[in-house]
């Protein structure tokens, strides 16, 4: 089942307001900035050098999957794809999304309210620029591929929903055939 929520919410409101006092206790050591996986001694299936993967990806895809930026909303075809079908990590092809669990918030991001299982895994992310004024010490849960480390994007509560909030720059879709 589909839904859109109509109301008007950027990022930028979403993280100043309701979500980041929700992630204000979790505080510390987190690192915002490095390339996804980065920050632990988790071995990924698949590794590439910063070169592989700048060539798989090119430098704008390269900036969102693997140094954790946020792409421009409505700047993905996929924001408000409604076919059925599966999305799969840029990085490596993993399946990571269906789209069954797809929900369109006339936000400009894809969102989601499950991953596949086992097939991404939750980080914590610091201080994110690009979400606006956030407190001090505020951090909040990262999406990222289980197989390549690849950053995807946020877990979060959006219009009273907790969902995944997904840069579509990190997904390739995979149309259902009937």
């Amino acid at each position: 089942m589909k839904r859109i929520l109509a109301k008007s919410l950027s990022r930028r409101r979403l993280f100043a307001g309701g979500a980041a006092s929700a992630f204000a206790a979790i505080t510390g050591a987190a690192k915002a900035r490095l390339p996804a996986g980065s920050s632990s001694d988790f071995v990924y299936e698949i590794t590439k050098t910063d070169e592989e993967w700048r060539a798989q990806l090119g430098d704008d895809d390269f900036a969102i999957l693997r140094e954790g930026f946020t792409e421009k909303p409505r700047s993905s075809p996929y924001w408000l794809e409604v076919k059925p079908g599966m999305y799969n990590c840029k990085g490596c092809d993993l399946p990571v999304y269906d789209g069954q669990w797809k929900v369109l918030l006339d936000k400009g991001w894809v969102f989601f309210f499950h991953a596949v299982p086992d097939s991404v895994l939750f980080g914590i992310d610091g201080k994110v620029p690009e979400y606006g004024a956030m407190a001090p010490g505020t951090a909040i849960a990262e999406v990222h591929c289980r197989r390549c480390g690849s950053h995807l994007g946020h877990h979060l509560k959006v219009s009273g929903e907790v969902v995944h909030c997904i840069n579509g720059a990190s997904l390739n879709f995979i149309e259902q055939s009937a």
